[in-house]
């Protein structure tokens, strides 16, 4: 994990200049929720950061394609932006309280000035885009504009799950295709984009972010049920109790009737949870996932094999994504 951890001094800096332009305390929020400042605006000793996962793929996939990383920046916080500004709006609709391990934004603020701070990170995703060089600001606009679609096409998608009595795994991965892959896609492609690739490796780049994708998302629904959640920063079970079609719970609820007559109660208990996660565990949903998880982790690594990159940056790329079936938070 080492070779890229020195594009993140950087990448912080300029995330932290795109997001404290004002005085308002809407600016204070977001500095909050990006990891920088405590509930009463102070910086915090040990920043909340998270992985920032996209714009880390999108530096090492520059550099790796034989780009300068320096020049990607725009686009890299452009994504991490984007990415927040969804998580912002996915706590408030999942009612999430927690996230990094400390309360959520609308726990602290309230549902309104959170949706508030939200569009806020939206706005200023597009002006860190339009810091881009002008040759590829067209073509990087029209894709990150797609992925935002599709992002948002995803998230209406999983909160319909919710009410939906039944979910089949096609629905499922078309969910997060949009969800979760649309915004890694883009991070490898913008990568490469900056670099100044183009034709099939620029392709070639966009299905291993997509794969990428697909396996994070799956390994997020492992974590969501069997995590810790001192190492996640979430509540564990909350997926069970809202009833959401994760794909463990759609294996689960076609191969068991005691976990469907279980998820029928009003209320879901702890004890209700922790049979739930033994009835998952019986009928091989856990195994089924991590099997799929790693299946598309390795599609994705052989489309990064066909985008010719190289170096060390390719390297770490390699053990970053590798990292990703073994995470724990």
């Amino acid at each position: 994990m080492e070779p890229f951890r020195r594009y993140l001094p950087t990448l912080e800096a300029h995330l932290q200049h795109l997001v404290r332009h004002g005085d308002s305390p809407l600016y204070g929020m977001l500095a909050y929720h990006m990891g920088w400042l405590d509930e009463s605006f102070r910086p915090l000793p040990t920043p909340h950061t998270g992985k920032r996962l996209r714009p880390l793929l999108l530096l090492l996939t520059c550099e790796a394609a034989g780009g300068r990383w320096q020049e990607a920046l725009p686009a890299a916080a452009a994504v991490e932006l984007l990415h927040n500004f969804s998580l912002i709006h996915d706590d408030i609709e999942d009612g999430d309280p927690l996230r990094r391990g400390r309360p959520t934004l609308w726990r602290v603020w309230g549902e309104a000035q959170a949706i508030n701070a939200g569009d806020a990170l939206f706005a200023l995703a597009y002006e860190a885009l339009l810091q881009l060089p002008a040759a590829i600001l067209p073509t990087a606009a029209r894709a990150f504009t797609r992925a935002a679609q599709a992002l948002t096409e995803g998230q209406y998608l999983d909160i319909a799950f919710e009410q939906a009595a039944e979910v089949d795994e096609a629905t499922y991965l078309q969910m997060v295709d949009g969800k979760t892959a649309a915004l890694l896609a883009l991070s490898a492609w913008l990568g490469g984009l900056c670099a100044g690739l183009s034709g099939a490796r620029l392709v070639a780049l966009r299905r291993f972010g997509r794969q990428v994708g697909m396996s994070f998302q799956m390994q997020d629904d492992l974590l969501g049920l069997w995590g810790d959640p001192q190492r996640t920063g979430k509540p564990v079970g909350n997926d069970i109790r809202r009833r959401k079609k994760t794909l463990p719970l759609i294996h689960g609820l076609q191969r068991s009737e005691a976990l469907r007559r279980l998820l029928q109660r009003p209320h879901l208990d702890e004890e209700a949870i922790r049979q739930a996660q033994a009835l998952l565990e019986e009928a091989g949903s856990r195994a089924y996932v991590e099997a799929r998880a790693a299946a598309y982790l390795q599609e994705g690594l052989a489309a990064l094999d066909e985008a010719e990159l190289h170096g060390e940056a390719r390297e770490a790329l390699h053990a970053l994504v590798q990292h990703l079936l073994g995470r724990d938070r």
